[in-house]
Parts: structure tokens; C-alpha cells; sequence
């Protein structure tokens, strides 16, 4: 039998040569050898194990202590303790630290937080650093890790109840305005970590009192406990006339953005972001608590299932092997050598990527062999990636049957049951009664879904079923229902230019941001060695970035969607007009299970190992070594984090849909489902799912395997069309009449609540001074802190025209 790839080889030459078959066949062996090395690139490393990896809020509390300091920074280590020790001295005589009692622990911090408030800005960040190493553990008097991080997380608890957290916000917000730093770091043509000295103090400091003081432990006291909710309160809201603590880092990540601060330490702000967000905000598995009562206060039905609990109970599927997808291989062979070959086209067939545990018979498979016409089609499919999308294909998908002899005789073994419960939708329920009245009764009767007169009996038992089945989520209801809600004007598109800044697929431009300021040092490289090292500083730094954006973009569409979904499809559709979609899809554009299996870390310069051992010293070996770990927990954490979010912007929205298929991302999907990893390819499934309809007959009949895979792993809404794309919502309509309602629905739900009537002119107006001023307002709980900030803000700097208000009235 003939290699398909090696005729297509030839005949490219024979066409181009002219030369006949003496210049093809040579050609031949070239052809198939580079189809081939195509072959192994694509591929990866084939021999993924299943990952054991856990999904959660966040990764163990060392490595997310570690991942606070970036291997440049290791000496400022000595440089805090240091400084402690030197203040600690002129203090305490004879004493160390962990030998003092509380009492006088307490009495120490009072007077370190004293002397923060000098003029010169010297002795401050001495005194800052040796609070650091407060928090740090004081690891000088420890004799291993666990020592560390005890102390460490004893060390917060107390500054925090010492009032740490106030005084260090006070010098954050000095440092934010210091126009002074700015303006010197925009004129340096290189920045380094020194022009971020202070507020990398600042907000380390910060991030080890949220980290510790947020996780949650048996052991902890009473008073640590109430400490712990105190502390969520206080970030939670507006205190001493400040606005929220996450508006300010936010205001920091846009300042930075725009280009007015490139010192900001921008990994230590994101990842001091995100931790607020949870903090407050609560991780996922808060966000299923909360949906449980929000649906119990609406009166719904409870949840049949937890998502994330469900996906930990999957298995992963086996990595798939190559296949020549549409537009995937540029040696695909020209149809006329594909035509009447029909073993050479189920060669390649039968050469799908196995993503069945169970490895049941394809049931989508026919056993018939493929006429001239699809014969053809397959080969002009095969030309290009987006031809053009046959939307308004009607052939049946499935073929018939096999017969019963050859069933038994392979011996089947099929899953007991299907992962998830079935859903549907209202609008589902709507459609079918819609098409049935139509067709048995010649009218319909609109949104009616229970009188079912003049229909046929199957027709009754297939409602019940629907109805039955029937899923009202909560944006349903408030959608219907809207309740008042609190403004949150927070801004995360700049989010996304740092996401692009840190994808691994970026190139270096002129324009774009610098997001290595705090992570270069101040001397460059002169050794390989040291060279290899920063290396890997800068690309652990990156993964890190991308690490908290995805989780804190992620986290924030998930209580916005909770809180109400007008919210969530104001932020969403923001992300969208900013590129979001393409962006996410550039990133995953690249050898993911290389990215996933990444050796970026060095373990000996660790936080808190680094901190009680001396430093062996580094060689080459060392570095390219890395961990002993079988993945990179971050790296796998921000890429499912990433399909999540790409799954939220796309979900039930036609128009993002067909934003997928114009970018060509299922062949850039498809090629993730190589990470054994059984969330991952869940919501790569889910992905792929939701553009089947839109890719045609010919791309679902080459991709028989993956659909397969989707049918067991991805929910399944009765009355879905998604594998035959005769869904009506399938066809191509205008797209952009669906964002363009969408917005109309979103200013409409901000102009109620949020804007001023606007039919405030034909109201009666009240002219009585003491009734206007006796009227009763309600105004959210925090208001009285932020009274004066808002006083100065909306009334006194806001210019008035005298002469324009005397005019109009």
C-alpha cells in the first residue's frame, strides 16, 4: 500500500519539476521523512502519563510563598535580616526573638511601627525590611522549612493585630504618589529591581499578612479566627475615607499600564490582588456555597451536581495520535490520488486520536466504504483550514446502525452512565412545541408550554421528558427579576495587556509594556551561568503573571455572574471588544504539554529553603535539572483556568462562537487534548463542542474520535443539535445584532440602577426647602467612611456655570 503522504510529495515535485516520475519517486523518501519529523513535532512527547494533579483555589501555601520572590531577589534575604537584627539589638538585650514573650513581642512591633514614620526615607525602609523579616519567619533562629513557615505565619497574625497592615497601607500610598520615582524611571532607558526597592517591601509585606492571616486551620485560636474575619471586613470595605483596597491595586495595575509607573512591581501587585479577591471575595468552593443558598433564596430546585467535584471523579483520556486535520499538514495529498483509494483513506481514519477510556466501537463510524463523492470533498477539505463553513449541511451525521452479529461478536463494553445530568432550557422546551405545533397543527401559541391540545402522544411524552430535565439557573431569574445591587466600577482590561506581555507565544515589541522591571537585576548577566539562571527567573516571573491573571480574571466573572448577570455580561463583553478571545487562543497557539512540563524553578533558591541552608553553588547540571515534579502546578492551573474563561465569554453567545472558528482555533484545541489531564481536556471538549455545527460535515466526519469523546465527557442539553448543525441558532444570521442587543440590555440595567431617572423632567417637583431636605436616603453601609472622599470628588471639584443653570431655568 502506498503512503498517501509520499504521493503527495511526489506529485508536488512532478508538478513543479516537470521531470515525470524519475524526479517523484526520489522525491518520495524526502516527502515522507519530512511529513514524518511534522509528525513528531506536532506530537510532543506521546508518552504523557495521566497527571495526578488536583484543581483548587490556589497551590500549597509554600510554593505560593515562593513564588512572591523571584530568584534576584534571594540576597535582599540577608539584607532583612540584617537590618532586624541591628534594630532588634538596640532594643532587646540578650534575647532573641522567639525567646521573648508575647507581651514584649508585642511591645517590639509597637515601637518598629513608630519609627516607620521618620522623614528620611533610608532609615523607613530599614525599618520596613526588618518588619519583613518579621513576616518572613525570622528563619535566622529556625532550623528547618516547617520552623519557617510556623513563625512566619505566628509573626503575621501578631503585626496584623498590631495595626501593621494600616501603617504599611499609609506608605503605599506615598509610594503610588511619588512623582518623583515615576518620572526617574521614565527617563532610564533600562529599568532594574532597584527602582522598586521600597515598594517591593511594601507589598511583600502585605501579601505574607493576606496569604497567612487567609488560610484556614483546625488549630487555629479563637482570637486568630476572629482576627481572620476582622481582617476580611476591613479589606472588604472602605476604611478611614479610602476606597476598597483591591480598587487601589487596581488603579496601580492601570497606572502601570498606561505607562506612567514602569517601576510598579507588577507580579508582586497581580498576585497581592488576587489573594485580596479570594480573600473577600471567597475561591470557588465558596462560590458553590453561595450559588446553593442564592438558589434556595429564588425558590429553584438545588444543584444536581458540583461541577469540580464531578471532573475529579473523571478519568483522563489517552493522548491523541496524529491525524491529518483540515488545514492541519500542507503534504495532505491532492484529491486525485485520494480518489478510489479507500483503504489508504480508512488507514487514516482508523488513525484517530483515542480519547476513549472505555474504547467502545465508534458508533459514529460507518463500515461502508466511502463513495467518489465524499472521497473528493475530503481531499478539498483538506486544502485549507477555513473554506468555506457549510452551515446549512442537512445530511445525517450518524449512519445506520451495525448489525447485531457484529456487535456481539466485539463484545462492547460501554460506560454504566454518562458523567453529567441531562439540562434544558426553557427556550429548548419553546422551540420543540414550536416545530410540533407547526407541523401537526399549522399555528403556534407563543411561550406557552403546557397546553398541548391537538398534538400527538409521543409529542406529550417528549415534553414531560424536556420538562423533567428542565435547568433555570440563576441569571435566568434575575434576568427576569432584578434585584437592587451595589455598583463595583472595577476596570480589567488592563489585565489583558499583561496577559500578552507574559504569554510564552509574544514577541518583543517597541510599544509594549515592560512587565520584567522587578525581576531584572541591576547588573546584567556576564556568565552563561549566570545567564541560564536569570533565564529561568524571567520565564518563572512570566508563568507566574499569567498564573494570577487567569485566576483572578477567572474568579471575579464568577461572582459577578453570581451577584447578577448583567454585571457579568458588562465585564465579559468589555473582555471581548479588548481581544480577550484571540488573546487566550495565541497563548494556548504553542507546544502546551511543553508548557505544562516546564522545569522553570530552581529548588534550592526556593523561599523558605533558600533561607536556612547555605547556597550550594549552582552549575549548569543543576539549573537544566529543575524539580523533580511531574508537571508545573502553575503552569497546569493557569491553562484550565484559561479555558474556563474562554468557556464563560463563548457560552451560549453565536457570535464569540464564530470569533473561534474565524481564528482556526480547533486545530489549536484539539492539540491540547495531548495533556492527560481530565478537567483540561474537559473544557477543551466543551470548546470544540460548541463550534461543531459551524465546521461542517466533512470536519466532524475526519474528526469522529474527538466527537465521540464529547458526547461522553460533555453535558448534554436534550434537543441539542450540535452534532448535525441543523440547529437553527447555527445558521448565519447577523451576529453582530446579538452583541448590539446584548448592550442595549446592559446600559438599560445600568441606566436603572445606577444613572438618574430619565424621565425626571415630567415628576412634580417639590419646592418646599425643609421636605426636601427632611427626605429619607438610602445609602449603602460604608457610606459615612468614604463621606468626605465623596463630598470633595462629586460637589467640590466639579466645576459649576452659573450662567448655563440660570439659563436653563
Amino acid at each position: 500500500m502506498e503512503d498517501p503522504a509520499a504521493a503527495g510529495a511526489g506529485s508536488s515535485s512532478t508538478n513543479s519539476n516537470g521531470n515525470g516520475g524519475v524526479k517523484g519517486k526520489q522525491a518520495a523518501p524526502k516527502g515522507r521523512e519530512a511529513f514524518r519529523s511534522q509528525r513528531r513535532e506536532s506530537e510532543g512527547s506521546v508518552d504523557c502519563p495521566t497527571l495526578e494533579f488536583e484543581y483548587g483555589d490556589a497551590d500549597g501555601h509554600a510554593a505560593e510563598l515562593s513564588e512572591l520572590y523571584s530568584y534576584t531577589e534571594n540576597l535582599e534575604f540577608t539584607t532583612n535580616r540584617r537590618c532586624f537584627e541591628e534594630d532588634f539589638k538596640t532594643q532587646v538585650q540578650g534575647k532573641e526573638w522567639l525567646e521573648l514573650e508575647e507581651d514584649a513581642q508585642k511591645a517590639y512591633v509597637m515601637g518598629l511601627l513608630d519609627r516607620l514614620e521618620v522623614v528620611s526615607r533610608e532609615r523607613r525602609l530599614k525599618v520596613a525590611r526588618a518588619v519583613l523579616y518579621l513576616a518572613q519567619g525570622t528563619f535566622g533562629e529556625c532550623d528547618s522549612e516547617v520552623d519557617v513557615l510556623h513563625w512566619s505565619r505566628y509573626n503575621c497574625f501578631l503585626l496584623y493585630q498590631m495595626g501593621t497592615f494600616s501603617a504599611f497601607l499609609e506608605l503605599l500610598h506615598m509610594e503610588i504618589d511619588n512623582s518623583q520615582a515615576c518620572s526617574s524611571a521614565l527617563r532610564k532607558p533600562a529599568i532594574s529591581i532597584a527602582d522598586s526597592t521600597e515598594l517591593r517591601v511594601l507589598l511583600s509585606v502585605m501579601y505574607l499578612l493576606v496569604e497567612n492571616i487567609r488560610l484556614e486551620r483546625e488549630t487555629d485560636s479563637c482570637r486568630w479566627r476572629t482576627a481572620r474575619e476582622t481582617f476580611r471586613t476591613e479589606l472588604s470595605f472602605s476604611m478611614h475615607n479610602e476606597e476598597p483596597f483591591a480598587l487601589l491595586l487596581f488603579s496601580m495595575v492601570t497606572k502601570f499600564c498606561s505607562g506612567l509607573a514602569p517601576h510598579f512591581p507588577i507580579k508582586k501587585v497581580l498576585l497581592l490582588l488576587w489573594k485580596v479577591v479570594m480573600f473577600t471575595l471567597g475561591g470557588f468552593e465558596h462560590l458553590q456555597v453561595l450559588k446553593v443558598q442564592k438558589r434556595a433564596e429564588l425558590g429553584l430546585p438545588p444543584l444536581a451536581e458540583d461541577s469540580i467535584q464531578v471532573v475529579k471523579s473523571m478519568r483522563a483520556a489517552s493522548p491523541p495520535s496524529y491525524t491529518l486535520d483540515l488545514g492541519e499538514s500542507q503534504l495532505a495529498p491532492p484529491p486525485s490520488k485520494l480518489r478510489g483509494r479507500r483503504g489508504s483513506r480508512r488507514q487514516l481514519l482508523t488513525k484517530q486520536d483515542s480519547l476513549d477510556i472505555y474504547n467502545e466501537r465508534d458508533l459514529f463510524k460507518t463500515e461502508e466504504p466511502a463513495t467518489e463523492e465524499e472521497e473528493e470533498s475530503a481531499g478539498d477539505g483538506e486544502r485549507t483550514l477555513d473554506g468555506e463553513l457549510d452551515l446549512l449541511e442537512q445530511d445525517p451525521l450518524v449512519p445506520p446502525p451495525p448489525s447485531q452479529a457484529s456487535l456481539s461478536a466485539e463484545r462492547v463494553a460501554f460506560p454504566k452512565g454518562l458523567p453529567w445530568a441531562p439540562k434544558v432550557r426553557q427556550k429548548d422546551i419553546e422551540h420543540f412545541l414550536e416545530m410540533s405545533r407547526n407541523k401537526f397543527i399549522g399555528f403556534t401559541l407563543g411561550q406557552d408550554t403546557d397546553t398541548l391540545v391537538g398534538l400527538p402522544r409521543p409529542i406529550h411524552e417528549s415534553v414531560k421528558t424536556l420538562k423533567q430535565h428542565k435547568y433555570i439557573s440563576i441569571a435566568d431569574v434575575q434576568i427576569k427579576n432584578e434585584e437592587d445591587l451595589e455598583k463595583c466600577p472595577m476596570s480589567l482590561i488592563a489585565l489583558l495587556k499583561i496577559l500578552l506581555a507574559a504569554a510564552p507565544t509574544s514577541k518583543a515589541k517597541t510599544d509594549s509594556i515592560n512587565i520584567l522591571a522587578d525581576v531584572l537585576p541591576e547588573e546584567m548577566p556576564i556568565t552563561v551561568l549566570q545567564s541560564m539562571k536569570l533565564g529561568i527567573d524571567v520565564n518563572r516571573h512570566k508563568e507566574i503573571i499569567v498564573k494570577s491573571i487567569s485566576a483572578l480574571l477567572l474568579l471575579l466573572l464568577k461572582h459577578f455572574k453570581l451577584n447578577h448577570i448583567y454585571q457579568f455580561e458588562y465585564v465579559s463583553q468589555h473582555l471581548v471588544f479588548a481581544n480577550c478571545i484571540p488573546l487566550i487562543l495565541k497563548f494556548f497557539n504553542q507546544n502546551i504539554l511543553s508548557y505544562i512540563t516546564a522545569k522553570n524553578s530552581i529548588s534550592v533558591l526556593d523561599y523558605p529553603c533558600c533561607t536556612i541552608q547555605d547556597l550550594p553553588e549552582l552549575t549548569t547540571e543543576s539549573l537544566e535539572a529543575g524539580d523533580n515534579n511531574q508537571f508545573c502546578w502553575r503552569n497546569l492551573f493557569s491553562c484550565i483556568n484559561l479555558l474556563r474563561l474562554l468557556n464563560k465569554l463563548t457560552k451560549w453567545k453565536h457570535s464569540r462562537t464564530m470569533m473561534l472558528v474565524v481564528f482556526k482555533s480547533a486545530p489549536i484545541l484539539k492539540r491540547a487534548l495531548k495533556v492527560k489531564q481530565a478537567m483540561l481536556q474537559l473544557y477543551v471538549l466543551k470548546l470544540l463542542k460548541i463550534q461543531t455545527k459551524y465546521l461542517g460535515r466533512q470536519w466532524r466526519k475526519s474528526n469522529m474520535k474527538t466527537m465521540s469523546a464529547i458526547y461522553q465527557k460533555v453535558r448534554h442539553r436534550m434537543n441539542d443539535d450540535w452534532a448535525y448543525g441543523n440547529d437553527i441558532d447555527a445558521r448565519p444570521w447577523d451576529f453582530q445584532a446579538e452583541e448590539c442587543t446584548l448592550r442595549t440590555n446592559i446600559e438599560a440595567f445600568n441606566s436603572r440602577r445606577y444613572d438618574k431617572p430619565q424621565d425626571s423632567e415630567f415628576s412634580p417637583v417639590d419646592n418646599c426647602l425643609q421636605s426636601v431636605l427632611g427626605q429619607r436616603l438610602d445609602l449603602p453601609e460604608d457610606f459615612h467612611y468614604s463621606y468626605e472622599l465623596w463630598l470633595e470628588r462629586e460637589v467640590f471639584s466639579q466645576p459649576i456655570c452659573w450662567e448655563e443653570l440660570l439659563q436653563n431655568h
